[in-house]
């Protein structure tokens, strides 16, 4: 049996879809510790993850503040400048779990990079773990991060080659000086592209599948799609979701605080006079001012899984964890990005058929009310897509591709197929 050791940046949206990965390993007989939030290690250990401590504080002192700039450029360097910073403070943070746990295998999740950047020294087998979406370029794969439709043709193969490389150098110059400067502290050379970043270890393992990737015909040797993995804290079921009356439709904010909550207050306008009833989940923007309707509910938290038991509809920022929950459940999504990877996220609901995007620039209550209309008017694509999410992968997924980490089976770092 083998000890993992789980290191995840302190934001829930990028714990929760572990847990069950994670319980998988355990009741394999592996030995699993996770490092997490504080405020989420109670969550995680109810859950039956027996290993569970905080992250150094000095890693939660740093927030991502990427709500604040007043543009997508702007938004993408601050974002990186803050999640980097945290950086110096994670590298010895993950050294020091390392020698307190006797880890085997390290599985360090996506925005975690000072962590990554000391895996790369310490000389175990280790992992990525991406809760979203794969950002790597590939045959027929449009640029990542801009919400594009999948090309065809030769154009479309220009159009991607084109943008890919603008994307490759707008990541490269809000990433780099940063993990550059990282890389040099632990003794490792710089890196040219972002890329190489995110092949940099023995294996990617992403938490998602088909429908919401794309299909790929060229991935890199190190990459595993383990499929979604959704999971909620165990919390009672409200009693008042369980009344009789109309169908509900969720609301839901980031869970990690970005400044969307205007996608809750246009909601409540847009649906106060349709046949549903609404709750609104508001996470870290719990408090902000909302206008009330006699069919909307506003909370800091609700489990979203019985809330999505009886929806008609969800309405949501674009996250993947809400928006994985929700396609695995066959229920029509709203997407209304609003930054991060959620142009991504919503594209891909469009093209899975299990919904509609809105951009967040046209944010409109009439418009919002129109979207869910025509989301829910979708839901047999919805129910088809959630049978092709079930069917690729799950905790299971997760475990085999670990275990093959564990062994020692590393795969050769390779180039991404388009640069």
């Amino acid at each position: 049996m083998t000890t993992f050791l789980a290191y995840t940046s302190p934001a829930a949206g990028h714990l929760f879809p572990l847990v069950p990965a994670l319980l998988a390993l355990q009741e394999r007989g592996h030995e699993v510790h996770v490092r997490t939030a504080p405020e989420l290690v109670g969550g995680a250990r109810a859950a039956g993850l027996r290993n569970v401590t905080a992250l150094d504080p000095r890693v939660l002192e740093i927030e991502v503040r990427d709500y604040e700039a007043r543009t997508s450029k702007d938004r993408l360097v601050v974002g990186f400048e803050n999640l980097l910073a945290r950086g110096p403070a994670e590298a010895e943070d993950l050294r020091r779990a390392v020698a307190e746990t006797g880890a085997e295998a390290v599985l360090v999740d996506v925005n975690a990079y000072g962590a990554a950047v000391a895996a790369q020294t310490i000389g175990l087998p280790w992992a990525t773990t991406i809760p979203s979406l794969l950002p790597l370029p590939g045959a027929g794969i449009p640029p990542y991060g801009l919400g594009l439709a999948p090309a065809v043709g030769p154009l479309g193969r220009v159009r991607d080659r084109v943008l890919w490389r603008l994307v490759e150098r707008m990541y490269g110059k809000a990433m780099l000086p940063g993990l550059n400067a990282l890389r040099r502290d632990d003794g490792l050379a710089d890196i040219a592209s972002p890329l190489d970043h995110v092949l940099a270890p023995d294996r990617l393992l992403v938490l998602t599948g088909d429908p919401l990737e794309y299909p790929r015909t060229d991935l890199p040797a190190s990459v595993r799609f383990v499929g979604a993995q959704s999971w909620d804290p165990p919390v009672p079921e409200p009693e008042w979701l369980a009344e009789p009356g109309d169908p509900w439709v969720l609301v839901t904010c980031s869970t990690e605080y970005q400044g969307d909550e205007a996608l809750a207050a246009a909601a409540i306008e847009a649906l106060r006079d349709e046949p549903v009833r609404v709750v609104v989940t508001l996470a870290d923007a719990h408090g902000a001012e909302l206008p009330s309707a006699p069919n909307a509910r506003v909370e800091r938290f609700v489990p979203h899984g019985p809330v999505l038991d009886r929806a008609a509809a969800v309405v949501c920022h674009g996250g993947m964890g809400i928006v994985q929950k929700a396609v695995g459940r066959g229920v029509p999504v709203v997407a209304v990005p609003f930054g991060r990877d959620q142009p991504e996220v919503a594209r891909r609901v469009v093209h899975s058929g299990a919904g509609v995007k809105l951009s967040a620039k046209r944010l409109t209550p009439d418009r919002l009310r129109g979207a869910v209309r025509a989301a829910m008017a979708r839901r047999p694509g919805a129910e088809a897509a959630a049978a092709r999410l079930a069917a690729a992968g799950g905790p299971e997924a997760f475990a085999d591709a670990a275990e093959e980490l564990a062994a020692g089976d590393r795969q050769p770092v390779g180039s991404a197929p388009v640069r």
